[in-house]
């Protein structure tokens, strides 16, 4: 008990200072990008350091140029409707902890209702963490982590939507219809057919990885079978958890009544379990009853005039809605902003470096230099509850993510460490800042920009503040029955 309350006093303490500093393996190679960088950054910046907007008085009347932009107003028609028995299914699947290798933690354990479908910690703890949200903790002894998850835990909402065709940070699962399974992913062509949609398919992966939800080689047949990429195969990752639903008789009961084609355990499959899970996220945390949304169906005292400047704002000079556009105020798009890198990172290096400290973002997927840091634009629908933001969860104060995005070099030249919402581990958060403490590293993140500086006051910024405000769906505040009391495996859901 000692030893568990002095980890749970320190889960969230970044004020013990024990951060690595990044070793030059290769000096050539460092010398060279750096000065590549050096030059890439110098030129962008005469560039943009003339591109700032005049001050005039706030429009607390909507702009003809803001008419032209709105989008139109979301209806049931751009969303997957699902039953509701296949819904609760999916409820009861998204809290089982016996889809994780060892039957420790769940889809909810990083993407829980009490955090807003995240799970309010900057990067998560996966398998073989302990406790629930920013309360949870590195775990103990022989069953603690082996690493943080690298990027911070996507939002689910509205991710049921039609045109949400690419999930993760990255879009490395997207809808494809050139592929068997009508989805490209990094199982490539064993996934397999009749996943439902986008956020059917994501559902498939989390169980796959070893730092999330898999576990350890050598712990579990599951976490064995990932460890050698055996997903789809008679004893691979997906088959082992459909049989282990296969034998609960409560879930086989519950899957005949849901599915046509499932007459008996055996017909169970994952592509069932994740459609299941799928329809849950799809269907409960839909979001599109904000005072914008009434707004865009015609109640014109839904905002107030605050709340229209700050509209007026995003659609005119401040330029956010040149990437957050659209009914989802998101493009779908990648884009680079220079966003702090802070964790483990991805495996990648840096010129120079072999430490795996980087994420290369998009990259990643399509071997593009051109693709560096770039990350999926994010819906800002409910922004103001779906803290930390940033693909590493580097900020925990929204407006300082508005503030980011007007000038990302003075923001990372002036980055508080401090803000970081991570459980302690001397090893683990030797890593944490490494990236950040490593000029060369922090100018390499502004080497591929793609915005501009905006010059704001911050009563502009208090007026952005408000249209997210307006964008945020009062009934996604409280989601505690979304929880459920139990489930049939009869797992605890909560550790």
């Amino acid at each position: 008990m000692i030893q568990k309350s002095l980890i749970i006093a320190l889960a969230l303490s970044t004020s013990i200072s024990v951060s690595a500093k990044r070793t030059i393996v290769d000096e050539e190679a460092y010398l060279q990008y750096e000065k590549e960088v050096q030059a890439k950054i110098s030129r962008e910046d005469m560039v943009k350091s003339m591109h700032r907007f005049g001050h005039g008085k706030l429009n607390r009347r909507v702009t003809q140029n803001t008419i032209e932009q709105l989008p139109d107003a979301i209806t049931d028609d751009d969303f997957d409707i699902h039953p509701a028995d296949k819904v609760a299914l999916g409820k009861f699947l998204f809290f089982d902890k016996i889809l994780s290798g060892n039957q420790n933690d769940s889809c909810a354990t990083c993407h829980h209702p009490f955090a807003w479908s995240g799970d309010g910690l900057s990067l998560p703890i996966g398998e073989g963490g302990d406790g629930t949200g920013v309360a949870r903790t590195t775990g103990y002894l022989e069953s603690e982590v082996h690493e943080r998850v690298p990027r911070n835990a996507p939002q689910i909402f509205n991710l049921g939507a039609k045109s949400f065709e690419i999930m993760f940070h990255d879009g490395r699962v997207r809808r494809d219809d050139s592929r068997p399974s009508g989805f490209l992913t990094p199982a490539g062509d064993d996934l397999p057919m009749g996943l439902e949609n986008p956020l059917a398919a994501q559902a498939m992966f989390p169980i796959t990885s070893s730092a999330e939800m898999a576990g350890q080689v050598g712990e579990n047949s599951v976490a064995d079978a990932t460890s050698v990429d055996n997903l789809a195969g008679v004893d691979g990752v997906w088959n082992q958890l459909a049989k282990r639903v296969q034998d609960i008789n409560e879930y086989v009961e519950l899957f005949k009544g849901v599915y046509s084609d499932v007459n008996s355990a055996e017909d169970i499959t994952m592509v069932h379990i994740a459609n299941a899970i799928g329809a849950f996220e799809g269907d409960i945390w839909r979001a599109d009853n904000s005072a914008f949304d009434k707004f865009l169906r015609g109640e014109e005292g839904a905002m107030s005039p605050n709340q229209i400047a700050g509209m007026n704002l995003f659609y005119g000079d401040a330029g956010c809605s040149g990437c957050h556009s659209g009914q989802f105020l998101t493009s779908n798009e990648f884009k680079s902003i220079g966003m702090p890198q802070i964790g483990p990172g991805k495996g990648d290096n840096l010129p120079g470096f072999r430490d795996g400290l980087d994420d290369f973002g998009r990259e990643r997927e399509t071997g593009d230099i051109a693709d560096r840091y770039r990350f999926r634009v994010p819906s800002i629908r409910n922004a103001l509850l779906t803290g930390p933001w940033g693909h590493a969860g580097a900020y925990n104060d929204l407006r300082a993510v508005i503030k980011h995005h007007l000038n990302p070099a003075d923001a990372l030249a002036n980055y508080d460490q401090t803000q970081v919402l991570l459980p302690y581990r001397r090893d683990l958060s030797a890593l944490d800042f490494a990236v950040m403490n490593d000029e060369y590293s922090r100018n390499s993140l502004l080497s591929n920009l793609d915005i501009e500086n905006v010059d704001l006051t911050e009563e502009q910024i208090d007026r952005l503040m408000d249209f997210l405000d307006a964008v945020t769906d009062r009934n996604s505040i409280d989601l505690r029955t979304d929880v459920p009391s139990k489930v049939p495996s009869g797992l605890p859901i909560f550790d």
